[in-house]
């Protein structure tokens, strides 16, 4: 497999999430029963009261549309950050039943991201950092043979070996206003540039879906001064004009 690149793809979402939205909020302020007050979301945009919900910051409506993403081409390094997010779920390629050992694989390396710095450096740097994962893979290798090959009584041993840039794939499913929590931290340029560019990717493939939800979604810094103070990146007018046009 070798190096690997980021790849998301919105695999489902709730149909209509914006009408869902609005059918959760208005519901809350409406004396209408439930198939008159669906006909009358359906029957006309509701761009302009999702805006004035969003503007007034109520927020529990938005709970009631999901979005599940098929994500690949990351590190074991991400993943400890992103399921750091609690009111989300996860389904994870496991190193466990999943071999690593090259004789299970296409080629002779386990998958692995390179880090952005260290591709800037030349291929110089790059043939070195592939040179160290190959390594790896043989140190990898040898542990699976030594401890018998067994399958996954082995591999979750052997894996021990294995660095955090290795390749991991996953499911990830969050409701928008987690979604909306986590673009805020994480599309922000103090976050860590893997799961920057993840969270900017996802942020993406959402607004088309659901662009009033996701208007204004991104880093804390696009709706007023910079959350981080003096540890700012300085570049507040560039990030807007990101967010605007993403």
């Amino acid at each position: 497999m070798g190096a690997k690149k980021l790849r998301v793809e919105l695999f489902r979402y709730t149909p209509d999430p914006q009408e869902a939205v609005a059918m959760g909020a208005k519901l809350c302020y409406s004396v209408a029963g439930i198939e008159e007050l669906k006909q009358g979301i359906e029957a006309r945009s509701q761009d302009a009261f999702l805006e004035r919900l969003m503007e007034f910051g109520h927020l529990s409506p938005i709970e009631h549309a999901s979005f599940t993403f098929g994500i690949e081409g990351v590190s074991r390094s991400l993943l400890a950050q992103i399921t750091r997010h609690r009111i989300a779920s996860f389904s994870v390629k496991s190193q466990r039943y999943v071999s690593e050992a090259s004789a299970a694989k296409e080629d002779s390396v386990f998958g692995y991201i390179i880090p952005p710095r260290i591709e800037a450096l030349g291929p110089e740097a790059v043939n070195e950092f592939e040179s160290q994962m190959s390594q790896i893979q043989s140190w990898y290798d040898g542990w699976v043979e030594k401890l018998g090959n067994s399958g996954e009584s082995t591999n979750e041993d052997a894996r021990f070996v294995l660095p955090n840039a290795a390749e991991t794939k996953m499911i990830v499913t969050m409701n928008a206003r987690e979604l909306l929590h986590f673009f805020n931290l994480r599309c922000c340029n103090r976050a860590q540039w893997e799961i920057r560019a993840l969270a900017a990717e996802m942020l993406r493939l959402v607004r088309k879906e659901a662009p009033v939800l996701f208007r204004e979604a991104g880093p804390g810094c696009l709706k007023g001064p910079c959350p981080e103070g003096k540890m700012s990146c300085g570049k507040i007018n560039e990030v807007r004009e990101k967010f605007k046009n993403i």
